[in-house]
């Protein structure tokens, strides 16, 4: 009758416990990188949709909005007033002026980006302010297309500014400037810790 010698048992036995373990931590391995690199390419398109729209809506938008509410509030202390209304003959020139050279401008910059690139907004439907503004651009440029006429019996556009657009702007871009800086720093987080990782898995050269 053969003898089983128990280390030979015992030592099969370990090898496969062995086997299977280095199986599970293969397979462990492989689940949390693949993981981390969906977690990862998520993450850079969310931060690829965030600076695209910082660069090409709410960024420009933010700059000519506070440009135009600057040069506005600087002709209001130039003619002595805290509002526009009414505009009086006096100031008819200086409005005029500034309206062609400043205001218009800086409207037709935002009317553009607004029209061109309204896909980039946040939320899933178009801002009412957004939409008011425009139509507040479109009503300006009816009134200076009679003054282009030598009528001025309209100063202002019928369609007032939408009090609410400044407001909308100045915090849609602080809120996507808080995200972009998140997720730089979760993605430098992320490069930083790939490399020690790499660092701790190459050999060592001594």
């Amino acid at each position: 009758m053969e003898v089983l010698d128990p280390f030979t048992f015992f030592s099969s036995g370990f090898l496969q416990n062995a086997a299977v373990v280095t199986i599970i931590l293969a397979f462990t391995g492989y689940f949390v990188t693949f993981l981390s690199s969906r977690m990862l390419a998520r993450r850079r398109d969310r931060l690829d949709l965030v600076n695209k729209r910082l660069n090409e809506f709410y960024g420009p938008l933010y700059v000519a909005s506070k440009a135009g509410h600057t040069a506005y509030r600087t002709l209001l202390k130039r003619q002595g007033k805290t509002q526009s209304e009414p505009i009086r003959d006096e100031d008819l020139k200086d409005w005029i002026q500034w309206m062609d050279t400043i205001f218009m401008p800086l409207n037709d910059i935002r009317e553009k980006i607004i029209i061109e690139n309204a896909y980039l907004i946040i939320e899933e439907q178009m801002p009412q302010c957004l939409l008011d503004f425009v139509t507040h651009v479109v009503g300006y440029k009816a009134v200076m297309a009679k003054w282009g006429e030598g009528d001025y019996t309209e100063r202002r556009a019928t369609i007032g500014w939408p009090p609410e657009f400044d407001g909308y702007v100045e915090r849609s871009y602080k809120a996507l400037k808080a995200e972009q800086m998140r997720l730089l720093n979760s993605a430098m987080w992320g490069i930083y810790h790939r490399v020690l990782e790499h660092k701790r898995q190459r050999p060592s050269d001594q």
